[in-house]
């Protein structure tokens, strides 16, 4: 089985090819931009595995929450693919993904969200298999729950964002991990095995949050300024 992933929710940007359990990966730190890579990332990767568009199987992409037009960009890109190939597409959500790159068993995954704000999810992971413990949601960082017990990984950059979750009780913290694609395409390959994924038409970004500003009297209640 051959899947392509694309993960852009975060400044990080990769572009995988999963090939029966072999990934290889394409990826680089970008702040801004970067639309113009990840279809040459795709076709060299293919390239260099003797594929061609016809041989994939499935299409998978970081579905958020992160960056708006990262998210676009991630899912346009991806919904495009399948529909053309006529090839089915999984929305991957990027918590999971930044929770399998992160390493851990125990992992709490936390994204900056900008706005005062952090992405925030808690898995247990066993191989390429995710439980929930927390699903995803949006908070400023004095009111994230933490998971109880001990032993939990914190990963990602809202760790970086805001120091003071780094003085809760993580047994590590990773905050330069971020989601890639090669997560994304390992936690969808067992889901195409089984003949899963949607129609390219339904996919779509999970946003968590639907604002990409604040006001300027919500700034000034967050002690900004206009």
């Amino acid at each position: 089985m051959n899947l392509l992933a694309l993960e852009s929710s975060t400044r990080r940007l990769s572009v995988a090819l999963w090939r029966d359990g072999m990934t290889s990966e394409r990826g680089a730190d970008i702040p801004n931009g970067g639309s113009a890579l990840l279809l040459p990332w795709m076709l060299e990767l293919l390239e260099e595995a003797g594929l061609s568009l016809a041989d994939l199987d499935g299409i998978a992409f970081g579905a958020g929450p992160g960056g708006f037009t990262g998210l676009r960009l991630a899912c346009g890109v991806a919904q495009g693919l399948a529909l053309g190939l006529d090839r089915p597409l999984l929305a991957v959500p990027s918590l999971e993904a930044l929770a399998l790159a992160g390493g851990g068993d125990k992992v709490f995954a936390c994204l900056d969200a900008r706005m005062n704000e952090v992405y925030c999810a808690a898995y247990i992971v066993r191989d390429d298999v995710l439980e929930t413990v927390a699903a995803p949601y949006c908070a400023p960082p004095a009111a994230v729950s933490f998971p109880p017990g001990a032993g939990w990984m914190g990963c990602g950059d809202g760790f970086a964002a805001y120091p003071d979750l780094v003085k809760t009780a993580f047994s590590s913290i990773r905050a330069d991990v971020w989601p890639t694609a090669a997560a994304v395409a390992r936690l969808a390959a067992p889901v195409f095995a089984k003949g899963g994924g949607v129609d390219a038409a339904l996919g779509a970004p999970l946003y968590i949050r639907d604002k990409v500003a604040l006001t300027t009297a919500e700034r000034l209640a967050r002690g900004g300024s206009k």
